[in-house]
Parts: C-alpha cells; structure tokens; sequence
C-alpha cells in the first residue's frame, strides 16, 4: 500500500470486524486455510494503493488479539455500537487529516484492490458527493428478481438515484436480450462504501427515511437527505462469506490456485 499520491495521503481503511455472526458462528476466526478470514481480507486490503493506512475496528477482545497476531492495527470499539458503519465512525473521530474513509467490511477476503482504490478516487473526482459505492452488472434473471440482490439505478454522472430490493429499472417490454445489452441495463450494488470523513460523522445523526425503513437498505437515508453518492462500475463481485457452504467454497477457490 502506497501513500504517495495526493488521495492516498487523506483516505485510510477502517475494516469493522464482530465477532459473533448468525449463519456462521465466529467466521472471521475461521482459519482453515491455515490464515483466518480476517487476516484474508486485511492482506485483501492492504492491496490497494491509494489509502494510507488500515485499521481493523473490532468488539472483543479475541478479534484484536487476533489482528496483532498478524501484525496489523486494532481499535477496540463500543461492543453495543448498532452497525459496522457506527464503529467504523468511531475509529474514524480519531483519524485526524484523513478526508476520505473506506469501510471494508471483514468477511470480503477476495476483494480487489482495485475496487477500493476505484471508492477513493470517486471522491476525488467528484467534490459534490459525500459518499461511493460499487456496481455490477446483472446478466441473470434470477439475480435481478431475488431480493437479497440489490440493484441500483444512476444519473449520466454516476450518481445513484434509487437502490431496491425489486428489479430495478422494470422492463416493459421483458426481452432477454436486455441482459445482455452494451452497456448493461441492471446493476447489482456491492456493498464496499467510502465516505468523506466530515460526512461520516453525520450520517449516524440523520433520520432513518421511509424508504430506509421499507427496503431495509442503510443507504437511502443518505438519498433521501437529498446528499450525493457515486457509484463506480466493476466488471465482477467479490464474494462475502455468510454461510458456510459460503466459506467452503472460498477455501476450494483458494486451494485451486
């Protein structure tokens, strides 16, 4: 990780890390790779080159043993903080000089580098917008009809108009060809964020909209103050780990390469 340009010098990662998860129990402890989930997306991380710095914001006391372990850097945060977003704005009070925030969350150890340096850069270029994010493209039906796929729609300048559990924009239309159309008609939100730091501090101090409320997607909030929100393009997600058919799978992409 390199800080020699002029936006890797004022962002910094801040990595939230629970230790307790429903579908699969302590997952970011899991080392069957012989190195713990973890420690996987830090060194994922650590890949990109325009932040400064990453700091592994966690709530027990095993998960920071853990990071020192593998030698990176832990702030213990509030064990009753309601989301990742409210600890990484914990670490990120601290973070004196630092403009941009990247929140990467602990179970995404196949995340690009690229992809936060791609976060980052939206920031940069873009003075109006407090926050970005990432999209791919959907090429199957059944991803744009599943709920658990959340798709975004955007302006001509990138930035978003609406994120929704629903297919969004509805085809009318339907033809199949629209999945494969240049450029893409659909895209799935990936849920890599980066925030201006001034902004972060306020985001937990917003109201939670009705749309918020309806889709139980954090991000509305942010459109419905009326704020800006970027969204930058990448061709392939990384896969998070939630489940264990989900960690296995991990392991054996790992193991084949």
């Amino acid at each position: 990780m390199s800080n020699s340009s002029s936006a890797g010098s004022s962002s910094f990662i801040v990595i939230p890390a629970r230790l307790e998860s429903t579908r699969l129990p302590r997952k970011l402890l899991l080392r069957e790779t012989g190195r713990t989930l973890l420690e996987h997306t830090y060194l994922a991380a650590s890949q990109a080159r325009l932040p400064s710095g990453i700091c592994v914001a966690v709530d027990h006391p095993l998960l920071a043993d853990e990071v020192r372990r593998f030698g990176g850097r832990v702030q213990m945060t509030d064990p009753r903080a309601a989301s990742g977003t409210d600890r990484v704005a914990e670490v990120a009070a601290g973070l004196d000089g630092i403009e941009i925030i990247v929140n990467v969350q602990g179970d995404e150890p196949e995340l690009s580098g690229d992809a936060i340096d791609l976060a980052v850069q939206l920031l940069v270029d873009d003075p109006q917008a407090v926050m970005s994010t990432l999209a791919t493209p959907i090429r199957a039906r059944r991803q744009l009809d599943d709920p658990s796929c959340v798709k975004v729609v955007m302006d001509d300048l990138g930035r978003a108009l609406y994120f929704s559990r629903s297919p969004i924009p509805f085809a009318r239309p339907w033809s199949d060809r629209l999945l494969t159309a240049e450029p893409a008609c659909f895209y799935q939100h990936i849920g890599l964020y980066a925030y201006r730091r001034t902004f972060l501090r306020q985001l937990a101090t917003l109201p939670r909209s009705g749309l918020e409320a309806l889709e139980s997607l954090e991000q509305l909030r942010v459109l419905s103050a009326g704020y800006a929100l970027r969204v930058g393009l990448v061709e392939h997600a990384a896969a998070g780990i939630d489940t264990p058919e989900d960690y296995q799978a991990f392991v054996e992409r790992l193991r084949g390469r």
